[in-house]
């Protein structure tokens, strides 16, 4: 048990950086003070006791990410009641389900995505509110929340008449044994899991990163991944909140353009992403530089590459604001041509390991520590690992982990539960991978995915799938087995197509010269035997996984 109360964190917090900014709606250029947010917090406290919510009542959360949105996650934690966030990407039959399977009380949506919803499938909620003006949008008979909603501020300023400052903060006693987050999963096997995430496992993540100096008093911070996923919540909300960082919320699609303004605005002091960013970034600007002929003609001379990619490092580092220690990459494997590139030029980034069920992180390495292709070393202190192999180090097996950050269960499938997560706490995280005596992982794909060849070698389609997607017109791959064979499913790069005066009924053909020199660098077991076309890209999970399931079979 981390020794340090998650609640009692942010308490201290808000007090120590009371007059320090913590929330700015990048839009709207829109501010809140710790002091400010922390007002907002005891107003929704007030809101909730007078609506006669109960410690450990579920309270649903789906929007895209505002400072409205944060006040009503942590609102929730600090009065000890259970925040259920929903990616807003999910379709409203899943919110229906997620909702409905949470047991969810009370329920905050945007106005844009209640208009899909229907109330009357929301079997237990007893009112929803809208998260951008507090407008009742649902309410059932005989509930009284909408008139608490239209007198909220009247009952807050008259509870404190003398207003609220840093000594009327108090968050709830609760220990960080108790439930927090209900966290619904949008994996890619087509079944959604509520991930129970206790106090103690965001206290572990937390705890390790003010360890760490991932952020610190007064530090800069842009988010902009989804914070209803674990990844984004745990380090671009939970652990900035810990010391006094100030937040920018992006508040709208991250596209690489868009990321790159706000990143020069508001130049961050750490940076959290998902590879998706790094390898537009790479593909979109870095490869047509040096595919010039007079360039890859310099980078062939001795001593003038060191300065040439000298110059790619600053300028990189220049257009993701300049002023930040790293950039920690998570969520999904990063394509290792991009990761050998960045890391033969020295751009600062590190690439670390985890899952929802962890509250995420379960390894991470210091950006000069760590080592080409892998994913950091297991937490010391807080997790531990092990890899079911003869031989961990060389021969890939089964990921298990233990400790502080594993979740409680699945909430209500004891089935699901038991199938992961077993009585001495070790958890399978259903990935392949090898372990260095240092700890450090090395993670090959998933258990699910693997091909077993009918010679008896793994193969791992995520490796495959890395090199595949380097090649001339292609956007995005899979590679699953058909009949015993290893075929390549292609969504093509319409416009590198266009650029090139690539035409579709030629497509085939460069796809068969891609599958050759693809099988150049594959092992004979490897082999792919055909690639076929899909004309629409894959199907996704709201944190942009291809949904392998729907094309596996």
């Amino acid at each position: 048990m981390i020794k340090e109360n998650i609640i009692k964190i942010y308490e201290n917090s808000f007090k120590e950086n009371w007059n320090l900014p913590a929330l700015t709606d990048y839009t709207e250029r829109k501010t809140m003070t710790y002091g400010d947010f922390a007002e907002k917090i005891a107003m929704l406290h007030e809101f909730y006791r007078r609506c006669n919510i109960k410690r450990g009542d579920k309270i649903a959360l789906i929007g895209k990410n505002t400072s409205e949105w944060i006040t009503i996650f942590m609102g929730t934690i600090t009065y000890g009641a259970v925040i259920v966030p929903i990616l807003q990407e999910f379709n409203p039959n899943d919110v229906q389900h997620i909702v409905n399977h949470s047991g969810a009380v009370l329920m905050f949506s945007s106005h844009s995505i209640w208009e899909n919803l229907d109330a009357a499938t929301l079997r237990n909620v007893r009112a929803v509110v809208a998260i951008e003006d507090n407008a009742l949008l649902a309410q059932r008979t005989g509930e009284t929340i909408g008139n608490e909603l239209v007198n909220i501020q009247k009952n807050f300023f008259a509870k404190y008449k003398s207003g609220f400052s840093r000594s009327c903060l108090k968050f709830a006693d609760v220990s960080n044994r108790e439930l927090l987050v209900l966290n619904y999963t949008s994996g890619t096997t087509g079944f959604s899991k509520g991930v129970m995430i206790t106090g103690n496992n965001i206290a572990g993540n937390v705890v390790f990163g003010m360890k760490q100096n991932l952020h610190y008093k007064g530090s800069r911070c842009l988010s902009f991944l989804p914070l209803a996923h674990a990844y984004g919540c745990a380090f671009d909300l939970l652990t900035p909140l810990a010391v006094g960082t100030h937040i920018t919320l992006l508040g709208k699609l991250p596209s690489p353009k868009i990321i790159m303004k706000a990143l020069s605005d508001v130049k961050p002091s750490l940076i959290i992403c998902v590879p998706l960013v790094l390898e537009k970034i790479y593909r979109k600007q870095i490869v047509p530089l040096l595919s010039k002929g007079m360039m890859r003609w310099a980078l062939a001379i001795p001593l003038l590459d060191r300065t040439i990619y000298g110059k790619i490092r600053q300028k990189l580092v220049d257009a993701f604001g300049g002023c930040f220690e790293q950039v920690i990459v998570g969520g999904a494997p990063l394509n290792k041509e991009v990761e050998e590139f960045l890391y033969k030029i020295k751009f600062p980034f590190t690439v670390g390991y985890g899952m929802t069920e962890c509250a995420p992180l379960v390894s991470y390495t210091h950006w000069k520590s760590f080592k080409l292709h892998s994913a950091g070393k297991v937490l010391p202190g807080i997790m531990e690992a092990k890899v079911l192999s003869s031989d961990p180090q060389n021969i890939p097996g089964e990921i298990y982990v233990r400790g502080e950050n594993v979740m409680k269960g699945y909430y209500n499938n004891t089935e699901a539960t038991d199938r992961v997560l077993y009585e001495d706490g070790w958890l399978n995280t259903g990935d392949m991978g090898t372990m260095d005596k240092d700890g450090t992982i090395y993670i090959k794909g998933r258990s699910k995915t693997m091909i077993l060849t009918a010679s008896g070698q793994n193969v791992y389609p995520e490796e495959i799938e890395s090199k595949l997607n380097n090649m001339p017109y292609v956007m995005e791959s899979l590679i699953v087995e058909r009949d015993g064979k290893i075929v390549g499913l292609v969504y093509p790069d319409y416009d590198k197509m266009d650029a090139d005066g690539m035409t579709r009924d030629k497509l085939p053909e460069a796809m068969e010269v891609v599958r050759k020199e693809l099988n150049k660098l594959l092992a004979p077991y490897e082999q792919v035997t055909k690639i076929q076309l899909f004309a629409n890209e894959f199907e996704k999970t709201p944190k942009r996984s291809i949904k392998r399931f729907l094309y596996t079979n």
